[in-house]
């Protein structure tokens, strides 16, 4: 059985909770508290905890062979326990302030024990020993993405999907050793596909010194999410990978409650790499405000100050790269500040302009912003640091993305391969990248094909070009969509205003006759007169 077939197997035990009157909302939620135990328990049976997470007593065969009330009972007395520490007598059950951050105010909303006992038979009758132990984690991210493709609202916002998250992380390349930041963590999607790379890098770590290793298990990783739930959903998902976080503040553990533009963004320490998609929006007050009194430029955009937070959290020599809708790249005013400060501070290398209908907010224009504190030759500069960035449109000329067309590592793929070897931008880069249009000549005859510097998909534009030319906006395009009308084949400007106009009238003959079959015939009259008056055709006096 795939990691497909078994998400998808997880994901119709939804069907059960629907049966007890759980809301869609809430599916994710409920289920990840008992299959966060399942996982556990295979993890461990298959040593790769050196200790089991869980205390005795709260654990998955502490609730598999139970029926009835008794069941149900049993697990909401894990849940309260795992969640206080203590049982319902007050009594000391664990210490372990990751596994209360997890379950912190958990509570199952299962009324029939038969429902509950249903999922958990379901879940012992998966074939977990055919999947591999590191895989366990990969499954839970693959039914957080399922979430996000299948709920109607909400999932979507915290999921980045994940063949952009890899492309992005493949380019930027992290090293062990590195401090890794996500001030927009989400469930964490960015840190567990850092994680996973440095591994493959390092032969699953054992490249390095227990020292080293420890590191990674412990410090390499640190991020901040706003909402409860959501971090709850992270917290098991690093922890599922192999990720528990700094040991001597196991209360905050890996993902960080708090909101990044506010004080827990503040106390955050610099870090060598930065990978976020912050979310969308402008700040309204309540606890997304933006509170910061650290940020040079003040903005009610959400994304400007978290940009913001990002370049300036950077150690120097340090890289980011974040999610940006197409607005920041042109937002007047304080955007306009923030953007040239960004250049000026950092060498902002290049821009990934992203297809529409990758993300699940319907019509949202994204781009990846890649940058690096100060430049390759001296990381600590401080002023006139970006000399040149280079643009790939994976926009125009692309086709709409969905379920029936959807996004993959194919995509990425030709940018990734112009983008170069060097994570700071550095590698030597040409103004030739004609793979999609190499593509068109089967697929969409009607597309580019000749290979020429309008139709490269890769283009290298100077500071001074985005500073005079663009009054430094970033949004920079110069492909010619296939749908657009080249004006100089356009007709004669009267010959398309007599169109118009034609057009115009047959419309309003088509609403008096519609008028006078409705009987109001009357409302017609002075309709036609008002609108005779104002051409100059009526004669005064006439009613």
């Amino acid at each position: 059985m795939t990691n497909n077939n078994i998400v998808q197997k997880l994901w119709n035990l939804c069907d059960v909770l629907r049966d007890d009157g759980i809301n869609y909302s809430d599916y994710v939620t409920e289920l990840v508290l008992l299959l966060f135990l399942k996982m556990v328990h295979e993890k461990t049976e298959a040593g790769l905890f050196n200790r089991h997470p869980l205390p005795e007593g709260c654990r998955w065969e502490d609730i598999n062979d139970k029926d009835g009330i008794t069941l149900l009972n049993d697990y909401k007395r894990i849940l309260l326990s795992l969640s206080t520490g203590t049982d319902a007598n007050g009594n000391k059950v664990h210490e372990d302030k990751l596994i209360q951050a997890i379950y912190a105010d958990a509570q199952t909303r299962l009324r029939e024990p038969r429902h509950l006992k249903q999922m958990i038979k379901s879940l012992d009758q998966i074939d977990w020993f055919n999947i591999e132990a590191d895989g366990l984690g990969d499954l839970y991210e693959g039914l957080l993405e399922k979430n996000a493709t299948e709920t109607k609202s909400g999932a979507g916002q915290y999921f980045t999907p994940r063949a952009l998250i890899d492309s992005i992380v493949r380019c930027v390349k992290p090293q062990a050793g590195e401090v890794i930041q996500d001030p927009a963590a989400g469930t964490a999607g960015f840190l567990i596909a850092a994680d996973s790379y440095i591994k493959s890098e390092t032969d699953d770590l054992f490249d390095l010194t227990e020292k080293e290793q420890n590191f990674q298990k412990n410090n390499a990783f640190v991020g901040i999410e706003l909402v409860p739930g959501t971090r709850r959903l992270s917290l098991m998902n690093c922890l599922l990978h192999g990720i528990e976080g700094d040991s001597t503040d196991e209360s905050e553990g890996v993902i960080h409650l708090g909101n990044a533009l506010g004080d827990a963004g503040k106390s955050l320490k610099p870090a060598d790499v930065i990978l976020a998609n912050p979310p969308f929006g402008t700040s309204k007050g309540g606890e997304a405000s933006i509170t910061r009194d650290d940020l040079t430029f003040e903005t009610s955009n959400k994304q400007l100050a978290f940009l913001q937070h990002i370049y300036r959290n950077l150690k120097p020599g340090g890289r980011a790269a974040v999610v940006l809708p197409d607005n920041v790249l042109f937002e007047a005013g304080k955007g306009t500040d923030i953007r040239r400060d960004l250049m000026n501070k950092c060498n902002l290398h290049t821009i990934l302009r992203l297809p529409t209908g990758i993300f699940y907010a319907a019509g949202v224009k994204t781009n990846v912003l890649f940058f690096s504190k100060g430049t390759a030759k001296k990381p600590k500069q401080e002023e006139n640091c970006t000399t040149h960035t280079w643009v790939y449109d994976l926009r125009t000329n692309m086709p709409s993305f969905g379920k029936r067309t959807p996004f993959g590592e194919s995509h990425l793929k030709p940018f990734e391969k112009v983008f170069g070897k060097k994570a700071d931008g550095t590698s030597k880069r040409t103004e030739e990248e004609w793979s999609f249009t190499e593509e068109s000549k089967e697929n969409s005859p009607e597309l580019l094909i000749e290979k020429n510097a309008d139709n490269t998909r890769w283009k290298c534009f100077t500071r001074d070009y985005i500073r005079d030319t663009k009054g430094d906006s970033l949004d920079i395009s110069w492909l010619k969509d296939k749908d657009s009308i080249d004006a100089a084949d356009l007709p004669e400007p009267d010959v398309l205003a007599a169109e118009a106009m034609s057009e115009l009238t047959e419309a309003l003959r088509e609403l008096d006759s519609l008028m006078t079959a409705l009987g109001a015939s009357d409302q017609a009259k002075v309709q036609k007169y008002l609108l005779a008056q104002s051409l100059g055709l009526a004669a005064e006096g006439t009613e």
